[in-house]
């Protein structure tokens, strides 16, 4: 078998009638370039006629650019990242980069500041705050852009975060408005900065409902479907159990229905429960969990263009786009 020949520069160049450098710089954007309209639709017509790919290795020498960036998560059992990593994928590929996703390894942070120093990843999103602070310095000192995205991390400047405040009101609200009172919380982990919006939103709401927080009623420590459950059962023992409760993530809450069930709990019927973000699996669970839809894929996105200078934003970037309050079978009026 014989290999199809690979479509050169040239080749592209000999069929649009133009100079090899006309089309490379047609097609890396260059704004210097000055030509007529209609020979920059020639170029684009020999290329998208002859299926031509730029050579990226290549491409990378000239530039000094490898087009590859990173994305760091806590671990990949999270659902939830999978819509932040959908996001930031669509706005790499949309322009013709590459991004790489991968665990954060506390014991070996520096191979990730190895990556960013020798230009294998142009930039770093960071949707964890399980790196230390020097490690986080060693990043900084890369001279590499560094996004933050779903945590506000110590040292990072740049920054996209969801409305998680709002969030836990909009179900304190909704709990509330169905006659309960006594509404507990089950938080994420202590040290996590999103876990302490979310507890932070639950508070408030609470006030402003003209209720005041219970420190019995707040319990968990994590993320995870085994916390949520044993933060369920110390919620349920209580003397004056809550009537409803608020879990600060879907992995956590799928562990507090299973805690109730098996504690003969009726969901709703005994007591509700609703969560923040909104997966495909919620709407599958028995009773269906009532939810707060996140902008997690937007998140992704924005920070991707926020690597590539794309957007007029600094600081902290709130998203507070599709967060909205999704009422499912989990909740119900107070008996």
């Amino acid at each position: 078998m014989t290999s199809a020949k690979r479509v050169t520069l040239t080749d592209v160049a000999k069929l649009a009638r133009v100079d090899k450098s006309v089309v490379s710089r047609v097609i890396n954007d260059d704004d210097r370039l000055v030509i007529k309209p209609e020979t920059r639709d020639r170029v684009l017509a020999a290329i998208q006629e002859l299926d031509y790919h730029p050579n990226a290795a290549a491409r990378s020498l000239r530039t000094a650019q490898s087009g590859t960036y990173g994305l760091l998560i806590p671990d990949f059992a999270n659902p939830i990242y999978a819509e932040i990593i959908k996001g930031a994928e669509q706005a790499a590929a949309a322009r013709d980069t590459v991004l790489l996703t991968g665990t954060v390894n506390e014991d070996h942070p520096e191979r990730y500041v190895r990556m960013l120093a020798s230009g294998r990843v142009e930039g770093l999103l960071l949707a964890s705050d399980k790196l230390s602070a020097q490690a986080i310095e060693a990043l900084r000192h890369t001279g590499r852009p560094i996004v933050s995205v779903n945590q506000r991390v110590p040292g990072v400047e740049r920054m996209i975060l969801a409305d998680d405040e709002r969030a836990s009101a909009l179900v304190v609200r909704h709990l509330t408005d169905l006659g309960h009172e006594r509404i507990a919380h089950i938080r994420g982990p202590r040290n996590s900065d999103t876990a302490r919006r979310r507890l932070n939103g639950y508070r408030g709401a609470l006030r402003a409902g003209g209720l005041t927080p219970d420190p019995a009623l707040v319990a968990g420590d994590g993320y995870t479907s085994e916390t949520g459950a044993e933060a369920m059962r110390e919620l349920l023992a209580l003397p004056e159990p809550p009537t409803a409760v608020l879990v600060a993530n879907v992995a956590a809450a799928v562990g507090a229905l299973s805690a109730a069930r098996q504690l003969g709990v009726r969901v709703p019927e005994d007591v509700s429960v609703a969560t923040i973000h909104d997966i495909p699996l919620a709407a599958n669970l028995a009773p269906a969990l009532t939810t707060v839809r996140m902008p997690l894929a937007e998140m992704g996105r924005q920070g991707m263009l926020a690597l590539f200078g794309e957007d007029s934003g600094s600081g902290r970037t709130v998203v507070r786009t599709e967060t909205e309050l999704i009422v499912r079978d989990s909740t119900s009026a107070r008996a």
